[in-house]
């Protein structure tokens, strides 16, 4: 199995990250991509990724909720850092008008200088949408076919979303937003609609704890050695086996990221 989106760089591993990674290789985990959020936060996970090199690759990016903070030059910054190996992806990019921390316009601007980026050096996008669909897709659509692959992190829509995804050739990352009967319920009736080479898994950690986990862990952290629960609920809700959606998964990590792991 390969996460591939983990917020390694949070504070709050930063007791026992060591450790994390020991737990999620325990887990049957053979790789972990680090999620780049800005560039600070970016040049962390490519330092993570020369420690314990080489089970760890990362992206560099700007998420939304940072696109009113970017310097004059974010683009030449994240441009320098896609040039080192460990960086499998240029994001975690694209536009949250949920909470929009950032203005909308900004947003919007940040998130199209780094899809221009992705496609002039040739490296996936790895894309965050929150109550933003539709001015996402416009950004990204002139370039779909344009850019080596596009990976719908942390997908929440709905059927009429997926659809319009599927068919731009996106790749779709499933978390333990699954395993929430409550919140997840869209999710878990649409998932059996993806198609097993679209197929992504991921954690999110720390956010996006499985509620399925039993029995449930004293901390409300999530961490990659989780992985297992959301495949579970993947086997569950869809017609693939669990060692289906791990081979699957792997192969298609492998093959979006560029990334041959021994």
């Amino acid at each position: 199995m390969i996460d591939i989106g983990v917020n390694l760089t949070s504070t709050r591993f930063d007791k026992d990250r060591s450790a994390v990674i020991e737990r999620a290789k325990l887990a049957n985990i053979n790789g972990l991509l680090v999620t780049g959020t800005n560039v600070t936060e970016s040049q962390k996970a490519l330092s993570f990724c020369h420690e314990h090199s080489p089970f760890l690759a990362c992206t560099a990016g700007v998420h939304p909720h940072d696109a009113d903070q970017v310097e004059d030059n974010f683009i030449e910054q994240l441009r320098e850092l896609a040039k080192h190996h460990y960086v499998k992806a240029i994001g975690e990019c694209g536009l949250d008008f949920n909470r929009n921390f950032s203005t909308p316009k900004n947003q919007q601007q940040v998130f199209a200088q780094q899809v221009t980026l992705a496609s002039e050096i040739n490296l996936p996008l790895f894309l965050h949408q929150r109550d933003a669909f539709q001015p996402w897709f416009e950004i990204l659509k002139p370039y779909i076919g344009k850019i080596p692959a596009m990976v719908s992190h942390c997908f929440t829509g709905d059927l009429s979303q997926l659809k319009q995804c599927l068919d731009a050739d996106m790749y779709i990352g499933i978390t333990g937003w699954l395993c929430d009967e409550r919140r997840g319920q869209i999710l878990r009736e649409i998932v059996k609609y993806i198609p097993l080479e679209r197929l992504l898994i991921e954690t999110d950690a720390p956010y996006l704890m499985p509620r399925s986990i039993r029995p449930k862990p004293k901390s409300s952290r999530n961490e990659p050695s989780y992985l297992p629960y959301v495949v579970a609920a993947l086997a569950e809700l869809t017609p693939y086996s669990a060692s289906e959606i791990m081979h699957s998964t792997y192969q298609n990590a492998q093959h979006v990221f560029a990334w041959q792991i021994q």
